[in-house]
């Protein structure tokens, strides 16, 4: 797979020189793949919020470097300009920073600052309504007439419309109720499968990461201890619980079938692989 975004030895230092100096990422190596679906976990204050900032440059490196399509972000101002327009960050709870008049103008404001032409900013704005599930007419209405989950979708349209070729999520379902949750997942997939964007999302949510992701990145006191797959990750359940993390439901169930003698695959996250695991192990008990 072809890289489009990486990190080499990247270290950030907050209140550098001052009492309050505080590492949050030491030497940090990362890479995202063109075209990959990848989570990021790591419990509060691990450093995977000051990761993904630095990857579309609102954080400098106190040092190591930032690479896009094999380049670095800040080798000039234009380069750190362009990276902020194909690396789009949606932050936690968007909708909070919504400010125009009218829907359509909060999502225009990204293709406005990249100094296209009228037309190519209204298609942009409707492809990207569409992709985020608003009907036409609400794009004439305030912003802040609309639901929080309504909002939400009007703040990510804001970042596709600049159509990124990186779309990185902080906890993009936070709050949402399981149907919200879905619909935004959907959303955010079909983004992802239209246009073959790398999408890089941020959550708590185990169970949202082993049905959404190809692969998962995990971040401890401003380290990458282990990436892989979610069958690989979730294999460490013993060390993410240390971490303060937690595993799917169906992994914990199937660690502790294991701890109880029980000859099964521990590494199970979803209901189908548990019911295939059950149903090999039962069909190998009859033989």
């Amino acid at each position: 797979m072809e890289p489009i975004i990486q990190t080499e030895r990247l270290s950030h230092i907050y209140s550098a020189g001052t009492p309050f100096e505080h590492g949050a990422l030491v030497d940090v190596d990362f890479t995202a793949y063109r075209g990959e679906y990848l989570g990021i976990i790591g419990h509060t204050g691990s450093g995977k919020s000051t990761l993904i900032q630095h990857l579309n440059g609102l954080l400098k490196p106190t040092s190591g470097r930032v690479l896009f399509e094999g380049k670095d972000i800040w080798e000039s101002k234009e380069r750190t300009r362009q990276t902020r327009f194909q690396v789009g960050l949606v932050f936690q709870y968007p909708e909070y920073q919504l400010f125009e008049e009218t829907v359509y103008k909060d999502i225009a404001f990204g293709p406005g600052n990249m100094g296209l032409e009228p037309d190519e900013i209204d298609r942009r704005v409707r492809q990207a309504a569409q992709f985020v599930g608003l009907k036409e007419e609400t794009l004439e209405k305030s912003p802040f007439e609309l639901s929080g989950g309504q909002k939400r979708r009007v703040a990510i349209a804001g970042v596709i419309a600049m159509e990124p070729s990186v779309l990185i999520l902080d906890e993009p379902t936070a709050g949402l109720d399981p149907v919200g949750v879905e619909s935004i997942l959907g959303n955010i997939h079909d983004y992802h499968v239209a246009k073959n964007a790398t999408i890089i999302i941020v959550s708590h949510s185990m169970e949202e990461m082993a049905r959404t992701v190809d692969r998962i990145v995990v971040v401890n006191d401003g380290k990458i201890p282990f990436s892989g797959a979610p069958r690989e990750v979730f294999a460490h359940g013993d060390e993410l619980e240390r971490m303060g993390l937690g595993v799917p439901a169906m992994t914990r169930v199937f660690h502790r079938l294991r701890a109880m003698g029980v000859d099964i695959d521990p590494s199970v996250y979803t209901i189908q692989q548990a019911r295939d695991a059950i149903l090999a192990k039962l069909g190998k008990a009859v033989v």
